[in-house]
């Protein structure tokens, strides 16, 4: 498969595409999308090998995850506030390839699907108990959110079972990628700001486990995320006036979502698991 992707884990460069793409550039905390867009617009096409696989790690901590998150959505959405007008100036690619550029890989992968999974599911689906003129249609909010989870899943089928606790997880990091999507777009506070993510690697196999398990324990200040817990206590009030006075049983799903938040609100994720 050939097309516009970025280069992190295991991307393997031809040394005379990243001389013609201009090399390396810190304006963004994204380097390695930075460098793919440029070279695609220069002509180059990536080939993508299916049946090649490599190993990586998880962030070992849900905060080393935060930051991660933060700069995956932040980075993005800062590359295309800087890199738009030169996409749709270059003469070198098709309109077509512009297009899906910019629509595709930015547009909709980077900035609408955050911005609209947190908008749609933790604000306006629960406001609407709150008019019941206003009729969502159930194929906007349940049909085709659970056929692309679906198609999403099949890819893991081991963890299937999972799928529901995936979904609300990720309706609450939408937030905070939401959140970091506008600071990228406004350059806003912590755009540039590079944080290494924390990996444990085979430290868990030494001795100085006991050391790094204390050293990842958090302070309580430090868990406490007040966003997530502000907008747990909204939903969880638009869930209780739902099923009180409400008639399409929101109160199910709405419930479930006040509790991620409050879960992840209060830092109750685990760090890491000894062995």
């Amino acid at each position: 498969m050939q097309n516009t992707c970025l280069t992190g884990t295991a991307g393997v460069w031809r040394i005379s595409a990243l001389n013609e793409a201009g090399g390396w550039k810190d304006r963004t905390t994204v380097e390695d999308m930075d460098l793919a867009v440029r070279a695609s617009l220069k002509g180059w096409k990536f080939v993508y090998l299916g049946d090649l696989r490599v190993k990586s790690e998880l962030p070992s901590t849900f905060k080393a995850f935060r930051y991660q998150q933060h700069r995956w959505s932040c980075g993005p959405a800062n590359l295309f506030r800087k890199m738009l007008m030169e996409i749709v100036k270059n003469q070198k690619v098709t309109l077509w390839k512009k297009i899906y550029v910019i629509y595709n890989f930015f547009l909709v992968r980077k900035i609408i699907g955050h911005i609209l999974t947190s908008v749609f599911y933790c604000l306006v689906i629960p406001a609407t108990v709150f008019v019941p003129e206003v009729e969502i249609p159930r194929w906007g909010y349940f049909y085709i959110p659970t056929v692309i989870t679906l198609l999403n899943a099949v890819g893991t089928p081991r963890s299937f079972h999972l799928v529901i606790f995936w979904v609300l997880f990720e309706n609450v990091m939408s937030l905070h990628r939401t959140k970091a999507t506008f600071s990228g777009l406004l350059e806003l506070g912590r755009v540039n700001e590079w944080v290494v993510t924390e990996k444990l690697g085979d430290i868990l196999k030494m001795k100085v486990q006991s050391k790094v398990t204390k050293k990842l324990r958090m302070r309580i200040r430090e868990r406490l995320q007040l966003l997530e817990l502000g907008v747990a206590a909204y939903i969880f009030f638009c869930g209780s006036y739902d099923l009180l006075f409400g008639k399409r049983y929101y109160y199910v799903f709405l419930f479930m979502q006040s509790i991620a938040f409050f879960v992840v609100g209060v830092g109750f994720v685990g760090t890491l698991v000894p062995n």
